[in-house]
């Protein structure tokens, strides 16, 4: 049986497993990276969130193939683009917002061990489901009010001992106020979501692969030129060969963790994106929650850190709020279909693209 992608279902499935690959690249090794880059030595608090956006041109590896395939398919007629400078304009705003989030969470991951981050940054699902009522109308369900109450439980445990974890060098000061950057951060991500969502509804044309791959390069590119700013500002440009010579595993290692830092965070954007387009948003989301235990356990492995009895309830928690809400997402979805797609958004695959 073919599906909408022009695929056979065998290989619909092998681009899913491909782009849920990618996706665990992303999730399991962009904060492992960023604490690598400041436990050995660095500081640059704005190239590191310079390098969460940076590889942003890699998206133009899988526009390019999908121009030629239009090329290939509708000759003369292939369309170079397909954002409209509306688009291009919202896209911007949320991208600019997106560089201010990548600040909040590079400046409390570098104050906060990554088992510790990572569960806060879980508490974005409770931010999104709360944006979205407001943003997008989205109806709260039992599901996810149940998520909102169980995931800020987790972050409230979590700061109930707030120096059980400080690694060495930071003060208990700084380790509040990166608690709270990280909570700042999941909060606004929570509200760009919704937003992005918000453009998809008001675009008032067809929303394609190529489309989406668009809107997410332009969002990159103007976090990382608002950080780009910020790198000035600070003279971090200035102080990046001096910081690769004082780094602790070498100056050419020093470069090798940034390069590697840009390349998978990119891989998070770009596998979120097509395990979207392949399946479901849901499905996006389910393979984050999935690969959280991932990212503690990696972080508890490589770096020795510490994971508290608070940390394990706190981590249940999250888990069973993500549980809680995908579920009633599932249902919800599931009685939609039941009942009629008119008032599902519509959204072209390859064939469109």
């Amino acid at each position: 049986m073919e599906d909408q992608l022009g695929l056979s279902s065998n290989m619909r499935r092998i681009l899913l497993i491909i782009n849920c690959l990618i996706l665990s690249v992303g999730v399991c090794g962009g904060p492992l990276m960023m604490r690598l880059y400041y436990v050995e030595g660095g500081s640059r608090i704005w190239l590191s969130s310079w390098l969460q956006t940076g590889g942003w041109p890699l998206t133009l590896i899988p526009l390019a193939i999908l121009y030629f395939y239009r090329l290939k398919t509708e000759a003369f007629d292939a369309k170079l683009y397909f954002i409209t400078p509306r688009i291009f304009i919202a896209s911007f705003v949320l991208g600019v917002a997106t560089g201010l989030d990548d600040y909040l969470y590079s400046w409390g991951g570098s104050k906060l061990p990554v088992s510790t981050s990572s569960l806060l940054i879980a508490a974005q699902l409770a931010f999104t489901a709360v944006g979205a009522f407001f943003i997008v109308k989205q109806k709260f369900t039992s599901y996810s009010v149940n998520a909102v109450v169980l995931l800020t439980l987790g972050a409230v445990l979590l700061g109930i001992r707030t120096n059980g974890d400080r690694p060495d060098g930071v003060t208990s000061k700084d380790y509040i106020i990166g608690f709270i950057m990280v909570l700042l951060a999941a909060s606004l991500y929570g509200v760009i979501l919704p937003c992005i969502e918000l453009i998809y509804m008001k675009a008032k044309q067809v929303i394609t692969a190529t489309l989406v791959l668009e809107i997410q390069m332009v969002m990159c590119f103007a976090a990382t030129a608002f950080c780009t700013v910020g790198m000035i500002a600070n003279k971090d440009f200035q102080a990046i060969s001096r910081e690769a010579k004082q780094y602790n595993l070498g100056e050419s290692r020093y470069y090798i963790v940034l390069v590697w830092s840009a390349i998978i965070w990119q891989c998070f954007f770009v596998g979120a994106i097509g395990v979207i387009y392949c399946s479901s948003s849901l499905m996006s989301g389910v393979m984050i929650a999935v690969l959280l235990p991932i990212t503690e356990v990696l972080a508890v492995i490589i770096f020795n850190e510490k994971f508290s009895g608070e940390k394990g309830l706190s981590l249940f928690l999250c888990l069973w709020g993500f549980v809680s809400y995908f579920y009633g997402e599932f249902k919800q979805t599931k009685k939609q279909k039941i009942e009629g797609p008119e008032n599902e958004m519509t959204i072209t695959h390859i064939d469109s693209v």
